[in-house]
């Protein structure tokens, strides 16, 4: 699970080196090796030259090893799926919701689905950040969602842009 909040992402340890929470040693281990790989600096700085965007490559390339830093070792581990798990029983939501329940706007560069609030102002997600989640929209909207294989998410948190509620957006590649 995923909170979502002004266009910022918060993902687990586990989203970031793709693997699922009851993994392995080994399983963890793996997804580390391939998400270092595939961003360290070195190799992608060949890969953009100097037009790529250094500070958000270098961003990832640590918390991919920050994840591995807690993961990797069962101790961390087990303190951290403690916090994961008595923070998911800290986020009540308003409402359980599909995709299909959204709205859809066209907002130019990004499409925006949102979902009206009780207090009258709305919950809000764009295709910008379902394409950070490994979910591609497009301008058909959700009936052409699809889903990338290094997706892991299933539902996110939406917090309202005035009040205090949220709820939780279910995403299922097969609308």
């Amino acid at each position: 699970m995923l909170i979502v909040g002004k266009s910022n992402i918060q993902k687990t340890h586990y989203d970031i080196l793709s693997v699922k929470e009851d993994a392995d040693f080994d399983e963890i281990r793996a997804g580390y090796r391939s998400a270092i790989l595939n961003s360290h600096p070195d190799k992608l700085q060949r890969v953009i030259g100097t037009s790529g965007q250094p500070q958000n490559l270098q961003e990832k390339f640590l918390n991919i090893q920050k994840a591995w830093e807690v993961l990797g070792d069962s101790k961390s581990r087990e303190l951290y799926d403690h916090e994961l798990k008595a923070s998911r029983h800290d986020t009540e939501t308003a409402d359980d919701i599909g995709l299909e329940e959204m709205s859809l706007e066209d907002a130019g560069d990004v499409l925006e689905l949102f979902y009206q609030c009780r207090c009258g102002d709305y919950f809000v997600i764009d295709s910008a950040e379902l394409e950070d989640m490994g979910y591609t929209l497009d301008k058909g909207g959700y009936k052409n969602l699809v889903k990338r294989p290094e997706a892991v998410l299933s539902s996110v948190i939406l917090p309202c842009g005035s009040c205090s509620l949220k709820i939780r957006l279910t995403i299922d590649s097969h609308c």
